[in-house]
């Protein structure tokens, strides 16, 4: 009997130990959470604390990179002034740029300079494109006609622009000069930082529609400037005097030229005139179809609308026209061209295809 009471006991002490075991594990649970939380508040507090020297880094790096933005390195161009009192001509030179921005994916630039003054914009020039070349030199010189008197109410404008065959060119920076600011009594010749360039839209100068038809057999090319439509306002009275000229140019050399006839006051001209050219079928792969559309000016010189060119070289709209003419032989195939300015048809033609 005394063994069976040892064992009756023993089993009470052993089931009182493990009550008492799981009794202690579940109070051990519900304060743990507890510190947990403080020691998780403890923390959070202390990283906030730190937090704020790091927010306030963050805020001030942030500070600093927006000023590093501002004052983001475009290059510089090296340039000259001078003005001519005895014919009435300023005469700006573009000698060279440096440490251009980089616009291309290869890390370089093909930059050319476009000069012209403001408010006006009507005579626009520009440099040679330079292939390749972060530190071009230009060597090139720019002649406007102004008497002296005008010239205080207008802004000099250099911009430096990377050529892009295919797409739009881009603007890597610009110089803005006040003629009122600059002394012309002697010649100049400085340094100037680009600045960023305030985008604007695009200027529309109209749409020209053009039929092309060769003959492969006769080697004969026929052009017909059929019309034109939207074109920019030239005149005071909010009009224009249109008429086109048709260039036939070989290896940038121009082989033969033609024009329209002057159409009045009109913004939308009706032209339906054919032009003629003898081209051997062995050339026509290499000959470019200029058309430009001026304002004729009985007094001054005739402004330039707008201009787009057909053939070797071209792209776009301009290279699907030439290759649906000659993909159907002697049948017109007609077809509407956006005019584009002036300066950027030159430079597209300058740079041989690729």
């Amino acid at each position: 009997m005394w063994a069976v009471g040892a064992i009756v006991v023993l089993v009470l002490v052993l089931v009182g130990c493990c009550t008492f075991c799981f009794f202690k594990k579940c109070c051990a649970k519900k304060k743990k959470p507890k510190k947990v939380r403080e020691r998780k508040a403890g923390r959070r507090k202390k990283a906030d604390d730190e937090g704020g020297g790091e927010s306030g880094v963050k805020e001030e790096g942030d500070k600093k990179e927006g000023k590093g933005e501002e004052k983001e390195k475009l290059g510089k161009l090296e340039f000259s002034l001078d003005y001519n009192f005895t014919d009435a001509q300023l005469i700006v030179g573009i000698l060279q740029a440096q440490d251009l921005a980089a616009m291309d994916m290869g890390g370089t630039s093909d930059p050319y300079v476009k000069v012209y003054l403001l408010p006006d914009k009507k005579k626009k020039y520009e440099t040679k494109v330079q292939r390749k070349n972060l530190c071009p030199i230009f060597n090139e010189t720019f002649i406007f006609k102004i008497p002296y008197t005008e010239l205080g109410g207008k802004v000099l404008v250099l911009q430096v622009f990377d050529f892009d065959r295919f797409s739009k060119h881009d603007v890597i920076g610009e110089i803005k000069i006040p003629m009122n600011s600059v002394d012309l009594g002697q010649p100049m010749q400085c340094w100037r930082d680009l600045e960023n360039s305030e985008k604007e839209e695009a200027e529309k100068l109209g749409d020209v529609c053009i039929s092309l038809r060769y003959v492969p057999t006769a080697g004969k090319l026929t052009v017909n400037i059929m019309e034109a439509k939207n074109l920019k306002k030239m005149d005071v009275g909010g009009l224009s005097d249109p008429f086109v000229k048709i260039v036939l140019q070989h290896n940038g050399k121009r082989i033969k030229k033609k024009k329209t006839t002057v159409k009045k006051n009109t913004l939308n001209p009706y032209f339906n005139e054919s032009f003629s050219f003898d081209i051997p079928f062995e050339m026509i792969q290499k000959v470019q179809v200029v058309i430009t559309v001026y304002d004729y000016d009985k007094l001054g010189s005739n402004d330039a609308i707008g201009k787009t060119f057909m053939g070797y070289g071209a792209t776009g709209v301009g290279l699907k026209h030439w290759s649906e003419m000659l993909a159907n032989p002697r049948r017109p195939v007609a077809q509407w061209h956006v005019l584009c300015p002036e300066e950027e048809v030159e430079a597209a033609l300058k740079v041989p295809p690729r």
